[in-house]
């Protein structure tokens, strides 16, 4: 009886597990395959999942409709500028507030990780006026900017860090290590798996955001690629087939990311996020 009553909680997870799959899989592979179909073909009801035949112009017609070339280069270099930024200052803050001893220290701390409650909507006409203060209005700096520190990615860090024994620093520094050598040479490469979760999440929220780009920037030579999907809407309506194929243009590579290094994620969330 055992048994059984194992098995059928295990076939009971396991088509549960199925099911969510299906259901988080079935939108990507419904705009997929809607960006080889026709305008006909998209609207007509009932709804056909596959096009009658595999033809990639709507592809091209996206590519006339919008420099997708330009937003292409635009984000990737958005994304790398964020990633080492970000990556950078997180580790550095992280260390501070795991070794490094100074008055306030844990109060500061308490107050920044309250700060995560903010959403960042309620600071765009904050960081707006900063930015063009700043006369960066409608540069790829200014996309860069607010988003140099992150107090998430420091959290996980700092996490970490806390787990490597303190005999360990201790012992780098009694050898002649200073603080700079012992994080860059022990340390880091220690929080490898949560370095490279940070990188790609990083990499990953900076290549889809679009709310910030479209507020700070006014032509396509500072835009990126999720700023493009806006040609392919109008006010007599949208050009779902073209959407769909510029849709597929900008998520793929991000898919692609995230399918070789999930692991990765969740081994770098578990190590940093969970034993603090």
């Amino acid at each position: 009886m055992k048994f059984n009553k194992d098995i059928i909680s295990k076939t009971l997870i396991y088509i549960f597990l199925i099911f969510g799959s299906f259901v988080m899989i079935f939108p990507f592979l419904w705009m997929f395959l809607s960006s080889f179909k026709t305008m006909q073909e998209v609207i007509v009801f009932p709804p056909k999942l596959f096009p009658s035949h595999i033809s990639f112009e709507n592809y091209k017609k996206a590519f006339s409709m919008a420099p997708f070339g330009r937003y292409f280069f635009n984000s990737v270099v958005v994304m790398i500028g964020s990633v080492c930024c970000t990556t950078t200052t997180s580790i550095l803050a992280a260390f501070a507030f795991s070794r490094l001893k100074f008055p306030g220290k844990s109060v500061i701390f308490s107050f920044l990780i309250s700060l995560m409650m903010i959403p960042f909507e309620m600071l765009i006409m904050t960081n707006y006026t900063t930015i063009v203060k700043l006369k960066l209005f409608n540069t790829l700096p200014a996309l860069l900017l607010p988003f140099v520190a992150s107090i998430f990615y420091t959290y996980i860090l700092k996490n970490f860090f806390d787990t490597v024994s303190d005999s360990l620093y201790y012992s780098a520094r009694i050898d002649g290590a200073s603080n700079w050598k012992y994080l860059w040479r022990i340390l880091v490469p220690l929080a490898k798996p949560s370095i490279f979760t940070i990188v790609l999440l990083n990499a990953l929220s900076s290549w889809n955001s679009f709310m910030w780009p479209l507020y700070i920037t006014s032509d396509f030579h500072s835009r990126t690629l999720p700023y493009g999907l806006q040609v392919f809407t109008t006010e007599a309506g949208s050009f779902q087939e073209l959407l769909m194929a510029a849709s597929t243009i900008i998520v793929l590579p991000m898919i692609l990311l995230f399918i070789f290094a999930r692991k990765y994620i969740v081994n770098g969330v578990a190590h940093g996020g969970l034993k603090g």
